[in-house]
């Protein structure tokens, strides 16, 4: 199966609120404390700003997000519809990159390799979306609604002739769990709707790609709409995780 790099490098890393906090932090003491102790020491004025400097960008470096792991996309260990979800979004990926090696080395190539580039934080963020989606599905099959409904069924029977605290109990308790994957299977389904929605965008980046290629259309045009597709992706993972999490 093909692998996909976060493609996050330094200067996306650089680019991030939690960078932006560690700039303007208590590491701005660290430094000015660094140089104040070198010249003490007796080191000359500018080589102990120097060393401030140095100790101060370092331990900015240092708080900024990490290179992400390598991630194997395998739509294989997925379930349906995620599996021809992340399929469609590989393929697309692939007819892109055949598109952009047919374009020769220069202004444009450099252009179009940044977008693939861009594109690749994309089926990231898709490859989130889709095991997640994936993993409420499979919570959902071992809830079975089904069977939890036939359990219902039996239990409202048995609470009409028996209204006891337990039999009301183990009623309401199946009715919760039917709430709960009634929910989750809506979760599930705007997911997929919003993550084919996506699919489709993607398909048509790709078939405007060839008209990039032989200069029919604006390249700086089509770089941002490819932005704006990763970023509605990226949106979309934060929205799952935040789901997920709550």
């Amino acid at each position: 199966m093909a692998s996909v790099d976060p493609g996050m490098g330094f200067r996306d890393r650089f680019f991030t609120p939690k960078t932006a906090k560690a700039i303007l932090s208590w590491r701005i003491v660290i430094g000015v404390g660094v140089a104040a102790a070198m010249a003490v020491a007796g080191l000359p004025i500018a080589v102990a700003i120097g060393v401030g400097i140095a100790s101060y960008t370092a331990s900015v470096v240092a708080a900024m997000p990490r290179q992400p792991n390598r991630q194997m996309i395998d739509p294989f260990t997925l379930s349906e519809p995620w599996r021809q979800l992340m399929q469609g979004a590989q393929s697309a990926g692939r007819k892109l990159t055949e598109t952009v090696a047919e374009v020769s080395p220069g202004p444009l190539r450099a252009q179009l390799d940044s977008i693939v580039d861009q594109l690749r934080h994309g089926l990231q963020s898709a490859w989130d979306v889709a095991k997640q989606g994936d993993a409420i599905d499979d919570t959902v099959r071992r809830l079975d609604p089904t069977a939890l409904r036939s359990k219902l069924t039996t239990l409202e029977q048995r609470a009409a002739t028996d209204p006891s605290a337990e039999n009301l109990a183990a009623l309401e308790s199946v009715r919760g769990q039917i709430e709960s994957a009634d929910r989750l299977k809506r979760q599930s389904e705007q997911t997929a709707a919003s993550l084919r929605l996506t699919q489709t965008q993607l398909d048509a980046l790709v078939a405007r790609a060839a008209e990039v290629r032989v200069g029919a259309a604006d390249s700086a045009a089509y770089a941002k709409d490819v932005d704006e597709l990763v970023i509605k992706l990226e949106a979309l993972r934060q929205a799952v995780e935040e789901t997920k999490s709550a």
